[in-house]
């Protein structure tokens, strides 16, 4: 009986790390066929810290500088509507624990940036960037992924690391990102 309350007790104490295990929407999805899934791990990131690339351009070497800051980059994308709902219930319960920097709607898209606070406040240590409703936007596009043509509904992306917003705010208003602005204000 006793060793039955200790395994009990156990397990209960267990069921929390198990939870979370199960709530990474990337380890989730990573081999499902109906999902584009991209995992940059922390060695590549180390090992593009350790290249020796000189560049006199300032802002060249800022967005380097930005990209060795980085140890993690998932993101998964699918135009399977289980699986986006799925994405979005992670994303909404993950908000709780980020702060929301922007949001925008366009014509049935949303794009959301949520982060986790840096070193400063010009640091995150997480960045969390959300897209829904793309399907509609594409449908007049033609993606192939592997040889099938493809539509892609949401997409999540999360970096990891010690990420300068400012470098983050320059490369969005560099490529005409809508919310660069805002970023910059943040």
């Amino acid at each position: 009986m006793k060793k039955s309350l200790i395994v009990f007790a156990f397990a209960i104490l267990l069921m929390p790390l198990t939870a979370m295990a199960q709530n990474d929407i990337f380890a989730k999805y990573s081999d499902n066929s109906d999902v584009t899934y991209v995992s940059i791990k922390p060695k590549m990131f180390q090992m593009l810290a350790k290249m020796d690339i000189e560049s006199d351009d300032k802002e060249s070497q800022g967005y380097i500088d930005m990209v060795n800051s980085i140890t993690s980059f998932k993101t998964i994308a699918t135009d399977n509507k289980a699986i986006a709902g799925d994405i979005t219930k992670w994303v909404k319960s993950r908000s709780n624990s980020l702060e929301e920097l922007m949001e925008v709607k366009d014509d049935g898209m949303i794009v959301k940036f949520y982060v986790k606070e840096g070193k400063d406040s010009d640091h995150v240590a997480e960045l969390l960037m959300f897209v829904n409703g793309l399907e509609a936007m594409m449908k007049d596009s033609e993606v192939t992924i592997n040889g099938k043509k493809r539509s892609i509904e949401t997409v999540v992306i999360s970096l990891t690391g010690n990420i300068d917003l400012n470098q983050v705010s320059k490369l969005t208003k560099q490529m005409n990102l809508p919310g660069g602005d805002k970023l910059d204000k943040k």
